[in-house]
């Protein structure tokens, strides 16, 4: 029975309509079915705005197929439409991409009958309204992105992390049954709006705080977060377009998850503080081996581990607006990043100053420090006069942000005069400040009536919020600093195991006996 029908709802029909000629095609060079995918893409990216217009004129839609404890549902709201917008667009740039890049490959039709597979399932997962759906859907798409992975069977490093992508992904699919049986039988519905008013008026209960907890466990497995972060930075033996819509589209569902369950996450403490502990470490584990890997597309891998677990300490904080603005700019990014990096070598070589590498003395990193701290203080006052006071949560993310950048500034002008570096800081500490207030307020104006409101913080709160900033602020400080003690041989230790991840990935190809698998073949 359709409540209401949007147009995007459509957009997933499209194709799948067109993925099925794949099956007649599997080969190389399918006739053309390649500047059809592309044009299934571009008409489901012209649904989704059309929906997103719908949604803007009319209203909220919602198409339900079942009722009851079995409800199968898609609805437009404003979240919703703005990711199924999101990944239309992303969609039409890969199968654009795709065209050229797979053109004369053995398997050409059916890697674009994969990919549109794929790509519906995912407007179905952003769009859906009911649990059952949202489960469907993510199943799916762990299945359509395993063969993805193994677009090229034969190579041993494509096999391990297909096999480790689809333990952890379907592990998480695992874990939000379970969290969807303890929620259907505790409140009588899977319909997820239902759900968060029920919640709101009963309370979760001991069965409902369980299932929270499932699903925070199952969006950190669908995130890449430490410590099962490795099948991710495993997968550039898929192609590229692979590579951008894995990054740019299906990392992001971990998030997705919690951003459309968030009137239920929010009523459990317990869950929250997880996420900001497990998200914080996360970011900083990741940003920390990212930046000792010389290859480029797995060093943006390891930034999307350190982005993925920055977008779970948002959502811990309860800023679920900026999480949605995060995953609408890190998505755009990444695509950006992964399709571009064929001449990133090139950009980075010719970007290159020559003569050894400029080391910050102390004094240079403690005034970069102690001067965007400042100014980042006086800029939040002045914004909070002007638009309102802003949270605890809000304050102690920009402050995060701001060590980031004085880091930067330490590190990469530590050549200038010290008037030239002062002024260098002093500049783009204001530009930061002033672009993450406004964002703040750009994305709570769009967004923030239709998600909940961050919670006031409690004790517990204020120590993981205190924890956070001094966390990331020691770590960018000793990584400013890092010149001036890369040369002692601990140092030169530290980056090799860095480099490695810590070997935790190890623990993992041992579980599936990725090692052996590697060598018999």
């Amino acid at each position: 029975m359709v409540s209401a029908l949007s147009l995007s709802f459509l957009a997933p029909i499209v194709l799948l309509a067109a993925a099925a000629f794949a099956v007649a095609n599997p080969g190389r060079r399918p006739g053309g079915l390649p500047r059809l995918s592309e044009a299934a893409a571009l008409a489901a990216l012209a649904l989704t705005g059309g929906g997103m217009l719908q949604f803007i004129l009319a209203g909220p839609a919602q198409l339900s197929l079942l009722y009851g404890p079995a409800v199968l549902s898609l609805k437009t709201d404003l979240v919703s439409a703005t990711m199924a917008l999101l990944v239309g667009f992303i969609a039409w740039i890969v199968m654009r991409y795709s065209r050229s890049y797979l053109d004369g490959e053995a398997q050409e039709g059916a890697f674009h009958g994969l990919m549109l597979a794929t790509l519906a399932a995912v407007l179905i997962f952003v769009q859906s309204a009911s649990l059952w759906t949202l489960l469907i859907a993510t199943v799916c798409i762990g299945l359509g992105l395993k063969q993805l992975l193994l677009f090229y069977p034969e190579r041993p490093e494509a096999q391990r992390a297909a096999t480790k992508f689809a333990l952890v992904w379907h592990m998480g699919d695992i874990l939000l049954v379970a969290a969807a049986g303890l929620l259907v039988t505790s409140f009588g519905t899977a319909d997820i709006a239902g759900l968060a008013a029920l919640a709101g008026e009963t309370g979760l209960g001991t069965a409902g705080h369980v299932a929270i907890a499932l699903v925070v466990l199952a969006a950190a497995l669908k995130t890449a977060t430490f410590p099962v972060h490795g099948w991710l930075t495993e997968v550039m033996e898929a192609p590229t377009p692979v590579s951008a819509l894995l990054h740019a589209g299906i990392i992001n569902s971990g998030g997705v998850l919690l951003i459309t369950l968030s009137g239920l996450v929010q009523y459990s403490p317990g869950a929250m503080a997880a996420l900001v502990m497990l998200g914080g470490f996360t970011a900083l584990f990741g940003a920390a081996v990212m930046l000792t890997q010389s290859a480029v597309k797995t060093a943006l891998a390891w930034s999307t581990v350190s982005q993925m677990g920055f977008m779970l300490l948002q959502c811990g904080l309860g800023l679920w607006a900026l999480a949605l603005l995060h995953i609408l700019a890190h998505s755009l990014y990444k695509a950006h990043a992964f399709l571009s990096s064929g001449g990133a070598v090139r950009a980075v070589a010719g970007l290159r100053r020559p003569g050894p590498v400029a080391v910050p003395s102390l004094g240079a990193v403690l005034k970069s420090f102690a001067v965007a701290i400042v100014l980042y203080v006086l800029i939040a006052v002045l914004f909070a006069a002007v638009l309102g006071p802003k949270t605890a949560q809000t304050l102690a993310l920009g402050a995060i942000l701001i060590f980031g950048v004085a880091y930067l500034v330490a590190q990469g002008l530590a050549d200038m005069a010290p008037w030239e570096l002062t002024k260098r800081t002093v500049l783009t500490s204001v530009a930061t400040a002033i672009a993450y207030f406004a964002f703040q307020a750009v994305a709570q104006h769009v967004w923030g009536g239709a998600l909940p409101a961050a919670p006031v913080p409690g004790q517990l709160e204020w120590a993981l919020i205190v924890l956070a900033v001094a966390s990331f602020g020691l770590v960018a400080f000793a990584q400013a600093l890092f010149p001036l003690w890369a040369h002692h041989p601990a140092t030169s230790g530290l980056r090799v195991h860095l480099a490695n991840g810590l070997y935790l990935n190890a623990l993992l190809d041992r579980a599936i006996g990725g090692f052996s698998t590697a060598r018999s073949n």
